[in-house]
This record gives C-alpha cells, structure tokens and sequence, in this order.
C-alpha cells in the first residue's frame, strides 16, 4: 500500500515537474518576445511643394492733403474713381474691388504738434484694395501701376500694412499625397536604419503626422508658396 503510494506520488511529482518546466519554457519565451518588442527607431518622413498661390489681396493706397475740406472730397472722389478705372481696365469685376471710406484727419484739432508750421489743415488717406483669385492680373497690373503717377495719384508703399498678401488656400488638395510621401520616405529611411544595424523592420509602433506649413518660396516670388509638412514615424525592429 505504501508502495502504490509512493508510486503515485513519484508520477504526480513528475507531471508537477514537467508542467513547471513547460511553464518556465513559455515564461521564458514569452519575456523574449516582449522584450524583442522593446526594440525600435524613429525616423521622419519630409515632402515638400512649391505652388503657385490661388489668392491675391492687393491694397492701393494714397495720400491727399488740403485746407479746403470739400476740395479735399472732390479730388479723393476723382482720384478713386481713376484707380477703380485702372483696375477694371486691368481685368478686375466689380465684387473684386473693394472702396473704403476715406480716412480724414484735422491737423488743427490735434492736442499735439507745432499747429503754426502745418502747411495743409487737413490730410486724408484713401484705399482701394482688390481680393482676387486672378493671381497673374494682380502681377500685371503691379507693374503698370505707374500710369497712375501719371494721373497724379502718388501711391502709397513703404508701410508694412499696405503690403500685398499672396495666399494658398487649397491644402486639402494636396495633404493626402502629401502625408503619403512623408511616410514612404519615413519608412525608407527606418529601413535603411534596419539594415545597417542587422536588424529586420517590423510594423508602425507609432506615427505623428506632423503640422503643415505654407511659407513664401524666398523673399523675391511671395506668389509662389512652400508646402511642408514633417511625419514622425516609430517602427518595430527585430533580429
């Protein structure tokens, strides 16, 4: 009886046995796995367009100073008139241009200034801006904006405000090629990390896409834009 015992005992100790090798073995592999796991690069994917910008906000400025306040009206009427014309003459419609209402300043009634050396009593500042997706008219009509020196119109363009804005605003066209480019560059890049390290290029851990940027191409062409955007790309390696 002690004998049978001591059999049963041996056999449920060797299955006790085994099973806590093979317990260890799948422990131990396991940990393998999870620590092959720990193993990974990240690299980043860039692509970059240069295009032509969609919009342009043209604004046109100029100055007019008199003692005479009606005087003062009627050449700013004239004068607004005249640059209307230019800019219709030069392709633009209607609900492209843009008049605002002058603004008018009486020099005499400032609280400032030595009012004893003010040659004209009152000044006024009119603007005329054109918001168009004829990008190339605006261009062109830049260039011709002399005739309107000819005329007497002194336009205004030394202040930072005045400044003509070229815009892109059809980024959705150009994000799904975009992100797809960066990511493919990402990987070609993790790949060649992989093999020079002996290592094999697993799936994305993990990917950022990054923020777009839009910027003028250089400081000369403001009419053509650079598109930039940056992926950031975690991948898993294994041996």
């Amino acid at each position: 009886m002690n004998s049978k015992r001591i059999v049963e005992a041996v056999i449920l100790g060797a299955f006790l046995c085994a099973g806590l090798i093979g317990l260890g073995l799948l422990l131990g592999n396991g940990a393998l796995r999870v620590k092959s796991l720990d193993r990974t690069v990240t690299v980043k994917g860039l692509s970059e367009r240069d295009v032509p910008a969609d919009i342009a906000i043209w604004p046109i400025v100029f100055n007019e100073a008199d003692n005479d306040l009606t005087a003062l009206y009627s050449t700013l009427e004239k004068k607004t008139a005249a640059v209307v014309e230019f800019l219709k003459t030069n392709g633009f419609a209607d609900e492209e241009i843009s008049v605002a209402t002058p603004a008018i300043v009486d020099r005499k009634a400032q609280n400032y200034g030595d009012q004893t050396r003010i040659a004209f009593r009152y000044s006024a500042r009119a603007a005329i801006s054109v918001y168009s997706e004829k990008v190339d008219a605006v261009r062109n009509a830049m260039n011709k904006v002399v005739d309107l020196g000819k005329q007497g119109i002194a336009i205004a363009g030394d202040d930072y405000q005045i400044k003509t804005q070229f815009l892109f605003t059809r980024l959705n066209d150009l994000k799904p090629q975009m992100i797809e480019e960066a990511t493919k560059n990402a990987r070609q890049v993790a790949e060649k990390f992989a093999h020079d390290s002996d290592s094999r290029l697993g799936k994305i851990r993990k990917a950022q896409q990054g923020q777009f940027s839009i910027t003028d191409r250089d400081s000369n062409t403001p009419h053509i834009k650079k598109v930039r955007v940056v992926s950031t790309v975690e991948y898993y390696l294994s041996d």
